[in-house]
């Protein structure tokens, strides 16, 4: 994996086609959210989080099973539930930090900014401390041929605090997206925390979605750039739809529910034509893995 939060040099392995693989998405362990949901307390409730932490340990472990390994495993956002500032923030991100660290040290981790992670109304400060603690807010990255990009999501849901960040991250990714075109890789997708739109691109605005205008504004920039796809969270639902060929997919959480699917993770097969991808419960892919029809499609071409 290539990481390069400045202009991409186009000067690695990485920037070549080299045949399918896969990757790991989740969403939302949210450390302390299924205690205070259930409380019906979301904002001081969050004093436990023993269930997260097993949760969080079971999608390791059957991450760590998976043959071949993953290319790398993304957690789109909302680490913990704890805003910045909050009491036992600290004590989350600490918590789970312990979860990943044993991660196999073959399958890189890649952070994604979520509104519990920055705040929904984040601010320098609170944007510097997530970076010092899980790395840069937004980056990109170069893996096998195909062009990722990590976007915090939060300054396109209110900047107000922090205008000038929200300018410079619009001015980066037009940056990224002209030296992508000027590159010939074969996809290129978009891991950020609030999804453009849950089902539709023209529904309504809500907490769970980007605001109308600026949703579209960036649905057409993403659709003009050749986006093949948008992976998100915040929803703790499973969901998505598409715009223009932009596919948006929303992914429920490794922590609390809030709808009738399972705590689980969703594998993506990235092949020369298409992405293809499936979300598993933390039961099934622990105890059975990816299916045969996954698993073909890695083994084509190569």
């Amino acid at each position: 994996m290539l990481l390069d939060k400045e202009l991409p040099r186009f000067a690695d392995a990485e920037y070549q086609w080299k045949g399918p693989f896969y990757f790991i998405q989740g969403a939302d362990p949210q450390f302390g959210l299924m205690k205070a949901w259930t409380h019906g307390d979301t904002n001081n409730g969050d004093d436990e989080w023993g269930e997260e932490i097993k949760l969080a340990e079971q999608a390791v472990q059957a991450i760590n099973k998976l043959k071949p390994k993953p290319k790398f495993f993304v957690l789109c956002g909302d680490l913990v539930h704890g805003m910045p500032g909050t009491r036992w923030k600290k004590n989350q991100e600490q918590d789970l930090k312990n979860v990943l660290k044993n991660t196999d040290q073959d399958i890189p981790l890649v952070f994604v900014s979520g509104n519990h992670d920055i705040g929904n109304t984040p601010s320098r400060e609170t944007i510097d401390d997530y970076c010092q603690n899980w790395g840069d807010d937004y980056f990109s990255f170069w893996v096998g041929g195909v062009f990722f990009l990590v976007l915090n999501s939060q300054l396109y849901f209110d900047s107000s605090k922090c205008p000038e960040l929200r300018q410079a991250q619009d001015a980066w990714l037009d940056e990224q997206l002209a030296a992508a075109a000027s590159q010939k890789c074969k996809h290129i997708i978009v891991f950020q925390h609030i999804p453009l739109f849950l089902s539709k691109p023209d529904e309504d605005d809500d907490y769970f979605n980007l605001e109308k205008s600026v949703r579209q504004e960036i649905m057409e920039k993403f659709h003009k750039a050749g986006i093949r796809a948008v992976f998100s969270g915040h929803y703790h639902r499973n969901a998505g739809g598409s715009y223009k060929g932009l596919e948006m997919v929303v992914s429920s959480a490794i922590g609390c529910q809030l709808g009738q699917d399972t705590h689980g993770l969703r594998v993506v097969v990235v092949t020369e034509e298409k992405v293809v991808h499936r979300y598993y419960s933390l039961t099934e892919l622990g105890s059975h893995g990816i299916e045969k029809e996954l698993l073909d499609l890695l083994a084509k071409q190569k």
